[in-house]
């Protein structure tokens, strides 16, 4: 997992004004990188359009991503911590932790599930994640959850 994961791809902000920006906001640090061309946030945004926030995964939790063909360039995670939560349809869940899929095959996506859904099948470790205080304690806590 470690090299799906770079510390640079790990972000605490404040808040978001809605959904769509939380998208934005959690997708950009991998346009940054150069993981994923700047579609990509556009075609999450419109597979929400068509299909609802199915990438909210439950409280506090949203796996935002797309397919490969629709601007992945590389395999990388990006998790984004936001102190004041969002809500991704009015009587949806609040969400405060983003983490954003980029995978460029199957392979690599099922490996980063299987990592994602160690991480987040315990609620504590969750709530320890969206109240960290810095990006390292993040990405040590998101390693080391990977690893286990």
């Amino acid at each position: 997992m470690k090299d799906m994961l770079k510390l640079e791809n790990v972000q605490i902000v404040n808040g978001v004004k809605d959904w769509i920006e939380a998208i934005h906001v959690g997708v950009q640090p991998l346009v940054d990188t150069g993981y994923v061309e700047a579609r990509y946030i556009d075609e999450i945004i419109k597979n929400t359009e068509k299909f609802g926030p199915y990438y909210v995964l439950c409280e506090n939790l949203a796996l935002l991503h797309a397919s490969a063909e629709q601007g992945v360039i590389k395999k990388q995670v990006a998790i984004t911590v936001l102190k004041e939560p969002v809500k991704f349809k009015e009587d949806g869940y609040d969400v405060r932790l983003l983490v954003t899929l980029a995978a460029s095959d199957p392979e690599s996506h099922m490996q980063a599930m299987q990592a994602i859904s160690n991480i987040f099948s315990d609620e504590k470790r969750i709530a320890m994640l969206v109240n960290a205080d810095t990006e390292m304690e993040i990405y040590r806590q998101f390693i080391a959850a990977a690893n286990e």
